[in-house]
């Protein structure tokens, strides 16, 4: 194994997909708990653009290296594409997502299925010893069912229908999910660059 990569988060589930991810890549992918890194991050960014790299930045200032982060969240067309950036703090930061899920659903009651379209967006950003920065964002198109479904995912994903499979994300396989996913393609598109550079450089990165 060569460097290690942490990444900005302490989500269990989202590390589990991450790594998943970025399997293959000659790097440790650790977590900031995994890599001691104790600190408060404020988001207080416009754009996921914008927390993704507030986050690199921020454990990057602690421990140099690469650190990675993404910043991800769900926009919904009919609620003027809410939660956004403000999904993973939607009704409180600590409301369970089952309790968000089901307020959102409630004001989406008799709104007609072409007018319940979404999408998941993700912005992953990687920060260079040098001080670079890589920021890559993808989405996934679909729309808020009627009701939650599905056990696989977390966070927002049984609400979020796929019309390509018919069913929630939280309904796919780990492996449909992040074949399709806005973080699968976001962190592939930072994978690459990762690539490049751990090639270019070796282990002097």
């Amino acid at each position: 194994m060569g460097e290690k990569i942490i990444f900005a988060t302490g989500n269990k589930d989202k590390m589990r997909e991450i790594r998943e991810i970025l399997s293959g890549i000659d790097a440790e992918v650790l977590s900031m708990g995994e890599a001691g890194v104790l600190l408060d991050i404020k988001e207080d960014g416009q754009t996921f653009e914008e927390n993704a790299l507030i986050k690199a930045r921020a454990v990057a200032g602690q421990v140099g290296g690469i650190v990675l982060a993404d910043d991800s969240g769900l926009e919904i067309d009919y609620l003027d594409r809410q939660p956004g950036v403000y999904s993973a703090r939607f009704m409180g930061e600590g409301t369970s997502y089952k309790v968000k899920n089901k307020a959102l659903l409630n004001r989406l009651l008799g709104v007609p299925k072409e007018k319940r379209t979404a999408r998941f967006v993700c912005a992953a950003a990687a920060v260079f010893p040098d001080g670079e920065a890589f920021v890559c964002r993808e989405t996934i198109e679909g729309y808020i069912g009627e009701q939650a479904a599905g056990e696989n995912g977390f966070g927002y994903d049984p609400i979020f229908y796929v019309e390509e499979y018919g069913c929630s994300t939280a309904e796919l396989s780990r492996e449909q999910k992040n074949e399709i996913s806005h973080r699968g393609k976001a962190l592939r598109g930072v994978k690459k660059e990762l690539e490049k550079r751990l090639g270019q450089k070796g282990a002097a990165v």
